[in-house]
């Protein structure tokens, strides 16, 4: 299973590092990665493996949200399963 990441938001420094420790903490695979900064906008995608993680999909998510919130980004976590149920005709 395999969860798909969004940051968006003013750039600062660390926000990758700051949602990669999120990963890490819960046992998160992060297994591709793209970010891009555009003039002083943030904007970043994370694929991660969460078959192994140490919590439930939905307590990830939220200490996901709650990081966003304390740094001022939009970070959402999307379950792979309704992303691609999402993208389907």
């Amino acid at each position: 299973m395999r969860a798909v990441i969004t940051v968006i938001g003013k750039d600062t420094v660390g926000i990758l590092a700051k949602v990669s420790a999120i990963c890490a903490e819960y046992n998160a695979n992060i297994i591709d990665v793209t970010q891009t900064v555009m003039q002083d906008l943030f904007a970043m995608i994370m694929l991660a493996q969460i078959d192994k993680m140490k919590t439930d999909f939905t307590a990830f998510s939220q200490k996901m949200e709650e990081l966003g919130k304390e740094q001022n980004l939009s970070i959402r976590v999307m379950h792979e399963d309704l992303f691609q149920s999402m993208h389907k005709i």
